[in-house]
């Protein structure tokens, strides 16, 4: 599944037709028709502010919730193309504002900084995660009636949860059409291949795979982990993405749902 996402305003591109246009009539994939024709943007004046409450009317017109659809953008549009060298130093310090000093200071990256960019890859072996699972879209998420935070409800409810210092899993996998269809998001922790699992569990194989790492700044569970999607879905490497199964890392700096960090692990194509 190739799917980039525009540069300036955030929408997935999956036809040719969506394609913004240069100069010689040509297309390119980094920017939407919508916002870039003849190699200038259709808004040379639009401000990242009004460009997120321009989305943010178009998503709401379309049956999402206002501010969820806001808090969605305002997490990504930072991070395109468009606007990263002017805003995304600052939208880096004014996170870094609001955190607190690294108690682990040889980590790759701290609650100070956050990157757009993978601060890895790694290559994993293949492995089994049960938990509590549904099927979704980022769509119904966004709307404000999505079902995974009340996975994660139904997880910790559970009478089958491992010791609290077990790494917990949020794995996304099954994607039919990338990040715009559906896809199985499951809630979890890693089992052995053989186990057997109580009634009420599902499990999960994730294949052998590379994933590119991102790693998100230390806060507010929901607010750190938006920002760290908002970062995947502008990354300007859509086209590595295999969607083999992608998931989010909860381990001991998780603990605390105030203080949290997590790495996203996005699957990708070998050749690097």
């Amino acid at each position: 599944m190739n799917v980039t996402v525009c540069q300036s305003c955030g929408m997935p591109l999956t036809t040719p037709a969506q394609f913004g246009t240069e100069a010689d009539g040509s297309t390119t994939r980094e920017y939407c028709i919508y916002c870039y024709k003849e190699s200038k943007f259709e808004q040379p004046g639009m401000s990242l502010e009004g460009m997120t409450e321009m989305c943010t009317a178009i998503l709401k017109d379309e049956g999402m919730d206002e501010e969820s659809a806001r808090s969605m953008l305002r997490n990504q549009l930072p991070f395109l193309k468009r606007w990263r060298t002017n805003t995304t130093d600052q939208h880096t310090e004014s996170l870094a504002e609001n955190s607190t000093a690294s108690a682990n200071p040889g980590q790759v990256t701290t609650e100070h900084s956050f990157s757009a960019q993978p601060v890895r890859y790694v290559t994993l072996p293949g492995k089994r995660l049960a938990g509590v699972s549904a099927r979704t879209t980022n769509a119904i998420e966004i709307s404000g009636k999505g079902c995974i935070q009340g996975l994660w409800n139904n997880y910790f409810a559970s009478e089958h949860l491992p010791a609290p210092e077990v790494v917990r899993y949020g794995c996304y996998t099954d994607y039919t059409d990338g990040i715009t269809g559906e896809y199985t998001i499951l809630v979890g922790h890693e089992v052995s291949p053989n186990e057997s699992l109580p009634e009420g569990l599902d499990d999960i194989l994730l294949p052998p795979a590379t994933y590119a790492i991102f790693t998100s700044r230390k806060g507010p569970m929901a607010e750190v982990v938006g920002e760290a999607w908002g970062a995947v879905w502008a990354w300007d490497k859509q086209s590595d993405r295999t969607f083999t199964g992608d998931f989010e890392l909860y381990d001991e700096r998780s603990l605390n749902p105030e203080s949290v960090q997590v790495d996203i692990y996005i699957a990708v194509r070998q050749s690097r």
